[in-house]
């Protein structure tokens, strides 16, 4: 379905910070389900998929950089959150590959956090890697039924 890039901008650039809103339980996040969960991270379902089974994983604490806001053992413990989260996803939803990357910056959507994208097979080689997670090309059409069902998939997958 067509994403409007404009208002989701204006979005991210004037609310408040949506990771620690779903850290606090805002009930306006429901549909990125939680599928994990620790003292220190949270990985839940990406409100504007591209792909299925799209997850972001973050610490529950407000940081802001991957290198300078983390010592070493906090970005560790945070890499092996998304390595569970992502064998997780790939045990759920088929996949030829998983892309992991962090994005963000101080301008929106600043709190750190790592995106788990599986990349479908058979995927036209075109439509692969910056493409398959741009959502200018569009999003996956997504109801709360669908994340609800996914994320208890995912949670069972994460034991």
């Amino acid at each position: 379905m067509r994403f409007d890039i404009e208002a989701y901008e204006a979005r991210v650039r004037s609310i408040p910070c949506f990771i620690c809103a779903i850290v606090a339980g805002d009930p306006a996040y429901d549909l990125e389900q939680i599928v994990y969960e620790d003292d220190r991270h949270l990985a839940f379902l990406s409100r504007y998929p591209t792909l299925p089974g799209y997850v972001l994983v973050s610490p529950k604490r407000h940081v802001e950089h991957a290198v300078r806001d983390l010592d070493e053992d906090d970005y560790l413990a945070l890499m092996r959150v998304v390595r569970e989260v992502a064998l997780a996803v790939e045990a759920v939803v088929p996949s030829e590959r998983t892309y992991l990357l962090s994005l963000g910056s101080q301008q929106g959507n600043s709190h750190l956090h790592w995106h788990v994208a599986p990349l479908p097979p058979g995927t036209p080689y075109k439509k692969q890697q910056f493409h398959a997670l741009m959502s200018e090309h569009g999003l996956l059409s997504w109801s709360q039924a669908q994340a609800e069902d996914l994320a208890a998939r995912l949670r069972a997958a994460l034991g």
